[in-house]
């Protein structure tokens, strides 16, 4: 089964990161995305640019709106996503529990619809 592990945590905590922090978390990260490549469970995974790039868009009363940056205020942002295999919930949550964020952020995880079961 897939499921999505999406990243959240305080994106202002990285600014505030020394070079030496910074490269320990990043080092921490490629050595995390490396093992669930061999181990087979990666699917995908990307890191996002920081909130202050995004554009939320939303349709009322049939007309589109945009705004710059997130649609609402909070603590911690979606920051980056794995999309990983594994057996059952268990096991996503063991991968989740292996990620760097884990130790100062929340990993949110959530099994993707397979469409493909409900076409007949």
């Amino acid at each position: 089964m897939k499921y999505l592990l999406a990243i959240y945590e305080n994106e202002k905590n990285w600014e505030s990161l020394s070079e030496a922090e910074s490269k320990q978390a990043l080092d921490e990260y490629f050595a995390f995305t490396d093992a669930i490549q061999k181990s087979g469970n990666f699917i995908a995974g990307e890191a996002l640019q920081p909130t202050t790039t995004a554009t939320s868009v939303r349709i009322r009363d049939g007309k589109r709106l945009t705004t710059d940056g997130p649609f609402a205020e909070t603590r911690e942002q979606l920051g980056g996503f794995y999309l990983v295999e594994a057996k059952d919930l268990d096991e996503a949550i063991a991968i989740a529990a292996r990620l760097p964020s884990a130790k100062w952020g929340t990993i949110e995880v959530r099994p993707i619809v397979d469409f493909s079961q409900s076409q007949g």
